[in-house]
């Protein structure tokens, strides 16, 4: 077979590949795919002043990245914090992680389908049906091992994603419809089951308090565990990150000076050892003595940092972002569109399992009355706040971070005020809108510059 080259001897399938997964050697998790090339983010940068120039161009050119958002929450905290100097309170602080490690586990669930410039209607209502099988089958008469429940109940979800992704693909069916029809029949589901165990009260199961599950909200470690907790992340993510530029700055790929790389291993140390101290204080009541790290925040951790090398290192990832910004391009490339689009929304119904499970460790109990439709748009909200565009091709499961904790920020911040639950949940829409608005005007600018 004859194998079409050009003037430099590239082939058409080699020009279709490098579409598909980016310009040579910029890494899908920081260019958008298929997105007009900045120049500037593709300099191979040698000292602070050049990282410096590159970074104010790429930020000229709407790559802005999490910057809004963390803006937007330094803001937050201090306006809460002037307006009631207990909102940063040792006590206050892990609540506000309480619930933001909901809303980012279901804000990087909807990450997988925005990327895709998708939508998933379903996550919540499948991620309490997950987060019911295995309450059922932990609790009597079923008695499992929690870890068989877990795997169980992530099974089901990925079923449900699967099931969902080939309706979507296959069929040809738009998302919304079809995850919003998941939405209200996995809800139904969630009740059927319930309504099957006689020994649930009201609709209600409750976790013992002697099962790990329950503890993973509830409990926390020791405060010396948590630094050593704290030492061995900072490690493997000091000899991640330096690896890592290393090897592309020894390729002559886009890549920070050294001393950029050093300085982000200190800040994310930083910002650990500020969180492990802040957790560390007493923050029980009366005579009980109650401070340590809980257990949900090296949880949240570790799928947060799984997930980004997925999405950003893998094969799969890379093809995600690919078809998420042109999936004609991609399928030229000869990316099986169909089939990643079915994985991602597995993924999606997955990460929204472990949301889930979170919550029911939280609450120590599942319930058929959980509010299924406002923990979905919640985890849009975050997903979308932090910096994942609703066009397709930008974003990393880790903006669901700084989304979530903003949405919680935000929540907890106007409780403490005494603001009702409609003016809450205005606020947030207000912080969608402007989260929206900010990423339409970015990408209308990266492509007036591009121009």
């Amino acid at each position: 077979m004859t194998v079409l080259k050009d003037k430099d001897g590239e082939s058409e399938k080699q020009r279709d590949a490098g579409l598909a997964g980016g310009h040579p050697g910029t890494d899908p998790a920081h260019e958008p795919l298929l997105a007009p090339v900045v120049t500037h983010s593709l300099e191979v940068v040698g000292s602070l002043r050049e990282y410096i120039r590159t970074l104010g161009a790429r930020l000229k050119n709407g790559e802005s990245g999490m910057l809004p958002v963390l803006t937007a929450l330094v803001l937050i905290a201090i306006i809460f914090q002037v307006e009631n100097t207990k909102y940063l309170s040792a006590g206050d602080v892990v609540n506000i992680l309480a619930y933001a490690s909901i809303y980012v586990m279901f804000g990087m669930a909807e990450t997988f389908a925005l990327l895709l410039s998708e939508i998933d209607l379903s996550i919540a209502a499948v991620g309490f049906v997950g987060a019911m099988v295995m309450t059922e089958l932990m609790t009597y008469p079923n008695d499992w091992p929690w870890w068989a429940a877990v795997i169980v109940a992530v099974g089901v979800a990925a079923a449900i994603g699967a099931v969902q992704g080939v309706i979507i693909t296959r069929l040809r069916i738009p998302s919304f419809v079809v995850t919003l029809a998941g939405y209200l029949g996995w809800y139904g589901f969630l009740i059927f089951i319930t309504d099957l165990d006689k020994s649930a009260l009201g609709g209600v199961l409750e976790i013992p308090s002697s099962n790990p599950i329950w503890g993973i909200v509830s409990k926390q470690m020791s405060p010396a565990a948590g630094w050593i907790v704290w030492a061995a992340a900072v490690a493997l993510f000091g000899v991640y990150t330096w690896a890592r530029d290393a090897r592309r700055r020894s390729q002559r790929l886009s890549a920070p000076p050294p001393s950029i790389s050093a300085l982000v291993i200190l800040g994310v140390a930083a910002v650990g050892a500020v969180l492990v101290w802040v957790c560390n204080i007493n923050r029980g009541v009366g005579v009980v003595s109650e401070k340590g790290v809980p257990y949900f925040v090296p949880v949240v951790a570790v799928i947060v940092a799984a997930w980004t090398i997925l999405c950003g290192r893998s094969r799969f990832g890379r093809y995600v972002y690919a078809i998420g910004a042109n999936p004609e391009a991609a399928r030229r490339a000869g990316v099986n569109v169909a089939r990643i689009r079915t994985a991602a929304f597995v993924m999606c119904s997955v990460t929204a399992c472990f949301a889930g499970i979170i919550y029911a460790s939280r609450e120590g109990s599942m319930s058929i009355t959980v509010t299924t439709g406002g923990f979905t748009l919640l985890g849009v909200a975050a997903a979308v706040i932090g910096g994942t565009s609703l066009f397709g091709g930008r974003g990393k499961p880790a903006y669901a971070v700084a989304g979530g904790l903003t949405v919680a920020a935000l929540y907890w911040g106007l409780y403490l005020l005494g603001v009702s639950a409609d003016g809450t949940y205005m606020a947030i829409a207000v912080m969608l809108v402007a989260a929206a608005a900010v990423d339409t005007l970015v990408r209308r600018r990266g492509s007036t510059s591009a121009v």
